[in-house]
């Protein structure tokens, strides 16, 4: 009986395995992100616990990886700093990996900040105070600071 027990773990610790890889050949993900999919698929942390330290030891998982791919994808897409650091703390990643992935990746957010903006509303001018509070939103959604957005605007022509 027992070692149809163990047979039973192993065969479930092999599915596991097969399925992280699986999710691991389309995209990076963080441990967090990983046990939450594998707990869908009804599995059981106790379970999933020994493989993401396998996986982990072996660098099929790599949560400096994830960062580093994250920060990539979200510039190329118009994000700034701020959203990509919120995103990846509730993906599970720490705050001194995700402050070495952003040193890593020397990121000029002015210029980011200047190229959303350009993306999304091109050279148009701003005819007014509505106008230009829309443009602040979209560039504070997107994760800009202040600063970075008040430059970017306020290098807009305003017409009165």
């Amino acid at each position: 009986m027992v070692s149809l027990f163990i047979l039973n773990r192993a065969v479930l610790n092999k599915a596991i395995v097969h399925k992280c890889i699986d999710l691991l050949s389309r995209r990076e993900h963080s441990v967090k992100e990983l046990q939450q999919k594998l707990m869908q698929r009804e599995f059981l942390l106790e379970d999933i616990s020994p493989v993401i330290d396998y996986l982990l030891e072996e660098d099929y998982l790599s949560e400096q990886r994830y960062t580093e791919s994250m920060f990539r994808i979200r510039v190329n897409k118009g994000y700034g700093k701020r959203y990509i650091e919120n995103e990846l703390s509730q993906k599970g990643i720490s705050r001194s990996e995700i402050s070495l992935a952003n040193e890593a990746q020397s990121i000029d957010w002015y210029l980011q900040a200047e190229l959303a903006y350009t993306k999304k509303f091109g050279q148009k001018d701003i005819f007014d105070q509505k106008d230009k509070a829309k443009r602040i939103r979209f560039l504070q959604y997107r994760g800009f600071s202040t600063d970075e957005i008040m430059t970017v605007v306020n290098a807009q022509q305003v017409i009165p």
